[in-house]
């Protein structure tokens, strides 16, 4: 091989920009961003920016409901997964999450749900169960016990909308 014949390495992937390492660098100083404004300081986005436009999430109508601040969020546990307690043992989520079934437990607390066999009476509190959960645990010759949930979020009521004229329908 000679050196006519020789090539630069291929790199995966194309190297970083290094800013403000001094005016050698060609990228010191300002570091690119130019001198003054909002663009300049450190944690600007130029996200919803539409360059000197009304932004699009600022023309468009403000309309819909969402359902997050009432959504349901469960720490799932399988009722296989309490094969681990003995038997005619009381299951609770500070029992569960203290032997790591329940790692994280949600704002609306545990649901058992049906996956795996039971073999074993077990009383089993938890805030929510499903129908096959339910069967299994009752079939096993345990009981179930629902533990009442967090209360929903108070929603805040518009005040009620004047009453039409039959003349304007």
């Amino acid at each position: 091989m000679d050196i006519s014949q020789a090539k630069a390495l291929t790199t995966p992937r194309k190297r970083h920009k290094r800013i403000g390492r001094g005016p050698g660098s060609g990228h010191g100083r300002t570091s690119g961003r130019g001198r003054d404004g909002a663009a300049s300081r450190s944690g600007f986005s130029h996200r919803g920016l539409s360059g000197g436009n009304i932004a699009l999430w600022r023309r468009l109508p403000k309309v819909g409901f969402s359902n997050a601040p009432f959504k349901r969020f469960y720490c799932a546990v399988n009722v296989g997964q309490l094969t681990v307690f003995p038997a005619d043992t009381h299951v609770t989520p500070e029992l569960l999450k203290e032997r790591g079934l329940a790692k994280r437990v949600g704002r609306s607390g545990v649901k058992i749900l049906g996956g795996g066999e039971l073999g074993r009476p077990l009383t089993v509190r938890a805030n929510a169960f499903s129908k096959s959960a339910r069967l299994k645990i009752e079939a096993a010759g345990g009981r179930v016990e629902l533990i009442p949930g967090p209360r929903k979020p108070v929603r805040h009521k518009m005040r009620p909308r004047p009453a039409r004229s039959e003349e304007s329908r």
